[in-house]
């Protein structure tokens, strides 16, 4: 278990001294979040609490400045580990002192599992809920003849609530308030809590000479919230949630999944249900972690659309997300978690690698001819010492010596801010050793290299032929009426072929696939006409959708690759050096290996032994597949690994068949060749309708076809 510690300069000294009630309606002055010396660890508490340890700390960020712009849309990037996640945490929970109403995507709400989905994303609107709540209930006390202190009764217990509120939000201040500032915050909290008391003493009680006020305040009261309804439109509250849900994947018309219970959606849809609930409330800041998981590309397509046109345009986006092209899409700035802070880039994702690399090319170039023209000036000024000394003239010495005083001084960056030429008191204020900024440590530097390295191919096949034929396939499952999910396809996978196949969930890809693997589908159903061929001696490398679902939980990674799955004996057959090796090109290395079990290891961890297993088959770790089957293989891994994993296997020597929601992967994959480079330029497909439709222009045509079809 983990806790997360969060502290800024803001929390201890500079929270503005607003009213407590401003401060629970989320209500600011500005839209815009700027707390300066912002600091974030995590500790874990099992460490501490196993006897003879200490609390361990992981740090995140470290007095870094956290400032966001009203209506902008970032994106947090950063290496898998960094701390992205947590950073996200921390402003949904609240522990960094933040005054906007926000919505953070991996809030659990406690909902009633009966609940439908389209009346879970209704509810998920709490202001609305409670408005509409108070409006009944003050409906129901004034329309009472025969109670006639119902009303002022409803009246105290509203207000009542609400001091509650006030009181929880002014012990947060009072806690994270110090100084005379901490003493008014605690003092103004003992008025609250008497007042709190007061109020519960007297909640039971109306005076009759008060009570014709009190009616008139219950009136007034339903009056504010009759006002409220109407600024919040919520009578298009329905209408608005249906259209968030279509947009996700949700049937509205032939089949109304929006009734179905909660309990009934499977973990992908419970997530589309979860972003749905989040895209519907109201808010100044939304944050959002890895939204585009399990989403196919209509879906996908449409939340781009959302976030770019629909976001009110005071909504600030905070968003982590390892689709390269969904970043791109949709960020209008970029922060970069790494060493502890947070460096800003006013571009999307692409924008930010582009300049990033541009200055690292120019400041290398310029380092480099500093360093010749450094040596060439200290060989001459070498040369006037031996003159000097050889004649005795101490005046060239002492100019000898000025000028390497100023080449020691003087070399380092020699532009100004401004772009011209560098000006020490304006360009360098404050106290420095040296009287220029070392070039080198201006120099952008790359995260530590990430380990992926894929076998060169495999053997070569003892006589030319096809690695898979697929003719005329057509597959049914149990209880399908029709032609069935697949019907006449044909494929034909040849040595060294990229080939993309995509499609809307449920069309059948991964259905193809493992028919294309010879995989079974569960009993569930039969291949009904058709064939599937390999080449004889062909092996076929299949990494499923679930394959880390079905990894051995109570094993290491390392035993899993000694042993091989299905193993239960514990006798091994590869060598501890080979299958530590084997794991280390995949990025998986000491302890993380040996002595965490694998229901220990984050997802990104479990595809890289899925795909090691899949690479260099267990216990005999080989030989190498001659075509690679990956379905769905990049959902858990992160931005650079992904990267790395494409051109990995756009130098692999065998075929390679990608199923993938992710359109740079597919793109990067399938489409991108050189015949010069010795990359190859595949084809994509689309399953539609129960056939395998080519794509002429790939992604750009499926992405086309999608769009058209949304508008439609």
């Amino acid at each position: 278990m983990s806790n997360i510690i969060a502290s800024s300069q803001q929390t201890r000294f500079h929270i503005p001294n607003s009213t407590t009630s401003s401060i629970n309606s989320g209500s600011s002055t500005s839209q815009d979040l700027d707390i300066p010396g912002v600091s974030i660890s995590i500790s874990d508490l099992n460490s501490a609490s196993r006897k003879g340890s200490s609390e361990r700390e992981a740090q995140i960020l470290s007095d870094t400045h956290l400032k966001l712009g009203a209506g902008i849309r970032y994106s947090l990037i950063g290496r898998n580990g960094v701390g992205k996640s947590t950073l996200l945490r921390a402003i949904g929970d609240k522990l960094i002192p933040v005054l906007l109403q926000q919505i953070y995507e991996d809030d659990k709400k406690e909902s009633d599992e009966a609940m439908s989905v389209l009346d879970f994303v209704v509810a998920s609107d709490r202001e609305r809920s409670e408005a509409l709540q108070r409006q009944k209930a003050l409906q129901q006390a004034l329309d009472n003849t025969q109670d006639p202190t119902e009303a002022a009764i409803v009246v105290r217990t509203f207000q009542y609530e609400d001091e509650l509120r006030v009181l929880e939000e002014a012990k947060k201040v009072a806690n994270l308030r110090s100084g005379s500032r901490g003493i008014a915050a605690r003092k103004e909290l003992k008025v609250i809590e008497k007042r709190v008391a007061d109020k519960k003493e007297t909640l039971h009680t109306v005076d009759p000479q008060s009570l014709a006020e009190e009616t008139n305040a219950a009136i007034s009261m339903l009056a504010d919230i009759d006002a409220l309804l109407d600024h919040i439109s919520s009578s298009t509250a329905e209408s608005r949630a249906k259209l968030i849900l279509r947009g996700l994947g949700f049937k509205t018309k032939s089949s109304p999944m929006i009734t179905q219970p909660i309990s009934s959606l499977s973990g992908g849809w419970r997530m589309r249900a979860q972003l749905a609930s989040v895209l519907f409330q109201p808010s100044s800041l939304l944050l959002l972690d890895e939204p585009t998981n399990f989403l196919d590309l209509p879906s996908l397509l449409w939340l781009e659309t959302y976030l770019q046109n629909t976001l009110p345009p005071t909504t600030t986006l905070l968003f982590v997300s390892h689709d390269r092209t969904f970043t791109d899409n949709v960020a209008e700035e970029i922060l970069v978690l790494r060493d502890l802070t947070l460096e800003r880039f006013p571009g999307n994702l692409s924008a930010y690698e582009d300049t990033r690399q541009e200055r690292q090319r120019y400041l290398t170039k310029m380092k480099d001819a500093q360093t010749k023209q450094k040596a060439h000036m200290e060989e001459s000024i070498a040369g006037n010492i031996r003159a000097a000394k050889a004649t005795g003239d101490d005046k060239k010495l002492r100019q000898a010596a000025s000028r390497q005083k100023k080449v020691d001084e003087r070399m380092g960056y020699q532009v100004g801010i401004r772009g011209g030429k560098f000006k020490l008191n304006r360009d360098m204020p404050g106290y420095y050793n040296d009287a220029r900024q070392s070039i080198d440590d201006m120099i952008p530097k790359d995260d530590g290299a990430v380990r992926f390295v894929l076998p060169d191919g495999p053997e070569e096949l003892r006589f030319p032929g096809p690695l898979i034929s697929v003719e005329r396939l057509g597959f049914k499952y149990t209880g399908e009426k029709g032609v069935g999910t697949l019907s006449g396809v044909d494929l034909v996978i040849h040595p060294g072929a990229r080939i993309g196949i995509v499609g809307l969930n449920g069309a059948g890809k991964s259905t193809l696939i493992r028919c294309m693997v010879k995989e079974p589908n569960g009993g569930t159903g039969k291949i009904i006409t058709g064939s599937v061929t390999h080449h004889p001696t062909a092996r076929v490398g299949y990494f499923s959708q679930d394959a880390i679902e079905n990894l051995p939980l109570t094993k290491t990674a390392l035993q899993l690759m000694m042993e091989g799955p299905g193993n239960d004996n514990g006798e091994t057959t590869a060598l501890q050096s080979d299958a530590r090796s084997t794991l280390a090109s995949v990025g998986l290395a000491g302890n993380v290996v040996s002595s965490i079990p694998i229901s220990k290891l984050s997802g990104g961890q479990k595809v890289r032994l899925g795909l090691a297993m899949v690479l260099y088959p267990p216990p005999k770790l080989g030989p190498v597949p001659h075509v690679l089957v990956l379905d769905e293989v990049t959902t858990h891994l992160d931005a650079d690994t992904v990267v790395l994993l494409a051109e990995e296997l756009g130098k692999f020597e065998g075929a390679v068949v990608v199923v993938s929601h992710d359109r740079w992967f597919v793109r990067q994959v399938v489409e991108t060749g050189d015949d010069e480079a010795g990359t190859r330029i595949g084809k994509v497909y689309q399953v539609e309708a129960g056939k395998l439709v080519d794509l002429e222009r790939g992604i750009k045509d499926f992405e086309k076809k999608i769009r058209k079809r949304t508008k439609g």
